[in-house]
């Protein structure tokens, strides 16, 4: 065992010998190896660093060539910039110059611009003096030759144009929709007749006035004031609007009705028509006057079916109600309406209550063609009269001293008996001081009818029937009655059928040549009622024709200086 041992021990410090020459030898085996790392490790930076230097080599040579090419083209961009600044400053010179003549060009324009304006504010001011010359001139030939006025007003679209009461294709709706009757100047109608495989043709119709659609009442009734004037220098007036129904009659000389009667809006007095605007007017003129010479009644009156009927009527309890009247001709020739009721009005309010109030009993009737047709002719007129003094004739007044003495004299005879509208006492006799006042004051009446007509009809186009139809009938025979009585003053016949219809019998005063008539055409626009607008058309330039010779004037007894 011990010689094991040793042999062991032996073998041992052998294996550690060995063990120690294999250290060594991986000691040295390991520095080999780093060596041979850092030795490959080098080479591989001198292999990059070549690579590098060679790539950096390559990109400065071609740095170089694109700066080469980059210069080049510097230059070549310089220069032509160079160019083309020399070029557009070129063109900028001969721009401000070329600007500079178009402002000497420009202001030399605006020299004979202004000069032109100026020639032609100076010949638009003659042209306007000579139109109103002509305008006077034609007014005193018209005065002369006792012409009718005739004004034609183009109602604007209105949606009910386009309803029809049958089915139609929609391209006939479509020319029942469209405008043929345009207002070509101030004087003249324009209208586009068409049939279906004719070429159109363009009638023109001349009056003293036309409006076009979107002219305003106000612009109507400042040709229709002039007239007013006359009032109160002794001429008796006549305003009548005609037109087939839906054309705006009821419009022009009333104004827009309040819906569920015939009764007319005063809320705004921009659509006054020309009946309210009228009363305005007189009252004004009135107004200028010395007091007490002037005082005016008014009544309104139907034609309805061929009869006349009272609007102002009151039964025994003061309601108002119609009442049928008749029309008579006096020994004098002229037409009157006894126990026709004469309301004094002071001023424009009350006239408009008491017309308000005979227009809720107007007859209205819906057709196809308009859902408020008026079914009679509505007259009002005022009756002023003016009081004067003195067997002279002349003005009424002479200066404000005598004026304030008649108003005592006047009011010593008038204000029961006028004013008041009541009759004498049933005795007949009058104290002494009204007898003297009476012989001394004498009293010119002049009236102003205003008519607003019922429109004609046509019967298949308004789809009437029953008591509606038999309306359309008396209104159609009305109408040509009066275009009748034109055509015969027209024509000079020994007789003129005034009597032929109620309507022309109450009329036969103002149609007939005592009183200044002016016919307020109404049209319609559209092609559905061109039919109807040719016939007013055609109505109107009859009535221009019509010569009823000078309308004579009520003279006034003036007082005298000695008085």
């Amino acid at each position: 065992k011990e010689e094991r041992i040793v042999a062991l021990e032996t073998e041992n410090a052998a294996l550690h010998l060995k063990f120690a020459e294999y250290q060594g030898l991986a000691g040295r085996s390991t520095n080999e190896v780093l060596q041979l790392y850092a030795a490959h490790g080098q080479q591989q930076k001198l292999r990059r660093s070549s690579v590098v230097t060679q790539l950096h080599r390559a990109i400065k040579k071609r740095l170089k060539q694109d700066l080469k090419s980059l210069h080049s083209f510097a230059l070549e961009l310089s220069k032509d910039f160079q160019r083309q600044s020399k070029t557009c400053l070129y063109q900028v010179l001969a721009a401000v110059q070329g600007v500079q003549l178009q402002n000497e060009a420009m202001q030399m324009f605006q020299i004979k611009a202004f000069d032109l304006e100026q020639s032609l504010q100076e010949v638009t001011e003659r042209y306007e003096k000579e139109k109103q010359k002509r305008k006077a001139l034609h007014n005193c030939l018209v005065e002369l030759r006792g012409n009718i006025r005739v004004h034609c007003r183009i109602r604007p679209l209105l949606p009910f144009d386009d309803a029809v009461g049958h089915s139609i294709s929609q391209d006939r709706q479509r020319n029942f929709s469209e405008k043929v009757a345009y207002a070509a100047d101030d004087e003249t109608v324009l209208v586009k007749c068409s049939r279906p495989g004719h070429a159109s043709i363009n009638k023109t119709f001349q009056f003293e006035r036309v409006y076009s659609d979107s002219e305003s009442q106000d612009a109507v009734f400042a040709d229709v004031a002039p007239l007013l004037t006359s009032l109160l220098d002794g001429y008796n007036v006549c305003i009548m609007a005609y037109g087939q129904t839906g054309s705006g009659k009821t419009h022009t000389m009333l104004g827009p009705q309040l819906e569920g009667n015939c009764a007319f809006s005063i809320e705004d007095e921009s659509e006054l028509g020309i009946i309210p605007r009228a009363a305005q007017e007189v009252f004004r003129l009135i107004s200028e006057k010395p007091p007490g010479s002037y005082w005016v009644e008014v009544s309104v009156v139907e034609v309805y079916n061929n009869e006349i009927f009272d609007l102002l009527a009151k039964d025994s309890y003061g309601k108002v109600f119609g009442v049928k009247r008749d029309v008579v001709t006096t020994r004098e020739g002229k037409s009157d309406v006894p126990l026709l009721t004469q309301e004094t009005v002071e001023n424009a309010s009350e006239f408009l209550h008491l017309v308000n109030k005979g227009l809720q009993l107007r007859v209205r009737h819906p057709t196809l063609v308009h859902a408020h047709s008026s079914r009679s002719h509505l007259v009002v007129t005022l009756t002023i009269t003016t009081v004067v003094f003195g067997d002279n004739f002349g003005t009424p007044w002479e200066d404000e001293q005598t004026s304030q003495r008649l108003n005592k004299e006047v009011s010593c005879t008038f204000p029961q008996k006028v004013r008041d509208n009541k009759s004498t006492s049933s005795s007949g006799t009058s104290s002494p001081v009204q007898l003297e006042a009476t012989e001394k004051i004498k009293q010119v009446k002049t009236r102003l009818q205003l008519v607003d007509l019922a429109g004609s009809e046509c019967v298949g186009m308004s789809g009437v029937t029953g008591a509606a139809l038999r309306e359309t009938s008396f209104i159609n025979r009305s109408l040509s009655a009066l275009a009748d009585v034109l055509g015969a003053i027209a024509e000079q016949r020994s007789h003129v059928p005034y009597r032929n219809s109620k309507l022309t019998h109450l009329l036969q005063d103002s149609v007939g040549g005592d009183a200044k008539l002016l016919v307020m055409l109404c049209i319609s626009p559209g092609q559905k009622y061109l039919t109807e607008s040719m016939q007013s058309l055609g109505f109107g330039t009859r009535a221009r024709q019509v010569q009823r010779g000078q309308v004579k004037k009520k003279n006034f007894p003036v007082l005298s200086k000695a008085k």
